[in-house]
């Protein structure tokens, strides 16, 4: 049943981004952003640390959960170093992911032949 919840929240949480795409003039980075602020919020209000909790990758996978992360990190932070945890917070949470994406970025690069689209 875990696969089978994981697979339907992430679904949604996909379609709700496609419908983004297809009936808004939104430019696809402002639906990502989107999407980690709502993933911040949600967790600010306690919704989303819930929605993780019973969907599991479901929830933490799609672009949203990266707000989520930020968000627990900053509240980490917060209560372990003060208010110096609202600007270190996120990121320490976040460093595995934000360094993997450096690093593919800059392999994907190398390994990939740059071309002119038109």
């Amino acid at each position: 049943m875990d696969y089978l919840w994981a697979f339907l929240v992430g679904g949604l949480i996909c379609v709700i981004g496609q419908i983004l795409i297809d009936k808004t003039k939104l430019t696809p980075a402002r639906i990502l952003t989107g999407f980690v602020v709502a993933g911040v919020i949600l967790t600010a209000i306690g919704v989303y640390k819930p929605l993780a909790e019973f969907a599991g990758a479901g929830a933490t996978v799609p672009i949203s959960g990266f707000g989520y992360l930020m968000a627990q990190g900053v509240e980490k932070a917060i209560h372990s170093d003060g208010a110096i945890g609202i600007l270190t917070g996120g990121f320490t949470a976040a460093a595995a992911g934000i360094a993997a994406a450096i690093l593919f970025g800059f392999l994907a690069g190398l390994f990939s032949k740059p071309g002119d689209k038109s």
